[in-house]
């Protein structure tokens, strides 16, 4: 299957090749039985991962010989195409690597390994967090090995509890991505996206650290070394946009229309995957809350979000679920 075929439109672009033949044909996908691993004269490991912010899940499989090196490994991913990419090429980082040696594999690691340009990100802004699960069950098949809890692991705190988003992980993603804004920091790491107590004070819960602080202090640190910052985008019209900046403001629309319309309810949606198609932007929804199972979630409460999006973003936008 081309990658077009396999993600759609103009989206396709945003993914590197190597991602998306992982998504298609993933090479290290199964698992390994208990029988398996004792003919490979290893102890078998197994770990379960699941991020409950996105819904996706992970199964871990190492076989660990007597020198603590992972012999072999595979794993079950249980969620979108980009977590099951992740989850294989971390999967292949590990095969041959002490669990000691397996646990410096982090999430930027494995990003880094999908792209096709050293440059270029290998997936989408709203998909970085998919490679940051993989890291964690990392953590999580090592914490077993050992037989101590995975918090021994955790190289700092948790700033977003509901996207479980670390100090580190924000830091990485704003001096990578060359990050200047809150709303860039939620849509690379998807801290902030969800209650928004972490953003800044003011939110349901009070935090020792947040967001606006790691983001001002890491940008004071990259000024000081001397690290270009990005400039501010020129003033352009929706149809002129790339298909970054495109996936941003209908994130922000998302954030801050449509979602406080659907709250009113108890319901919500996010942004899902969008491209082009026949001259018409194709942006799909994932329902939250009380809007799943409504039974004008597929036509009135659908088409409410469409005219919006038409009438104030874009009259070639279609609304899909």
């Amino acid at each position: 299957m081309a990658k077009s075929d396999l993600i759609g439109g103009a989206l396709w672009d945003e993914y590197s090749s190597k991602v998306a033949s992982r998504m298609n044909d993933p090479k290290h996908r199964g698992e390994i039985s208990q029988a398996e691993a004792t003919l490979m004269g290893g102890k078998l490991v197994v770990a379960d991962f699941g991020a409950e912010a996105c819904g996706d899940a992970v199964r871990l499989f190492w076989v660990v010989d007597e020198n603590e090196k992972i012999v072999a490994a595979k794993f079950k991913s249980f969620g979108c195409g980009t977590a099951i990419a992740a989850s294989d090429m971390m999967v292949e980082l590990c095969i041959g690597k002490t669990v000691k040696e397996a646990l410096t594999i982090d999430n930027l690691i494995v990003e880094k390994h999908l792209r096709d340009d050293e440059n270029k990100p290998a997936v989408p802004p709203q998909k970085m967090h998919c490679s940051v699960m993989a890291h964690d069950a990392i953590k999580e098949a090592a914490a077993n090995f050992y037989g101590v809890d995975r918090s021994v692991y955790e190289d700092s705190q948790i700033v977003c509890e509901c996207a479980r988003v670390r100090i580190g992980d924000i830091k990485d993603a704003i001096r990578i991505n060359n990050l200047s804004t809150l709303e860039e920091v939620t849509q690379y790491t998807k801290a902030g996206g969800f209650c928004k107590s972490c953003l800044r004070p003011g939110g349901h819960e009070a935090k020792e650290m947040y967001i606006e602080d790691i983001l001002r202090d890491t940008l004071a640190e990259m000024a000081k070394e001397g690290k270009q910052q990005p400039k501010e985008a020129s003033e352009l019209t929706f149809e002129q946009m790339s298909i970054f900046q495109k996936g941003k403001h209908l994130q922000e629309f998302f954030t801050e229309v449509i979602s406080p319309m659907l709250a009113m309810d108890g319901g919500a949606a996010e942004l899902g995957d969008f491209y082009e198609e026949n001259n018409r932007l194709i942006v799909h929804i994932n329902y939250k809350g009380a809007c799943v199972g409504c039974a004008s979630s597929a036509t009135g409460t659908l088409m409410a979000i469409q005219n919006l999006l038409k009438q104030e973003v874009s009259n070639r936008i279609d609304v899909r679920l």
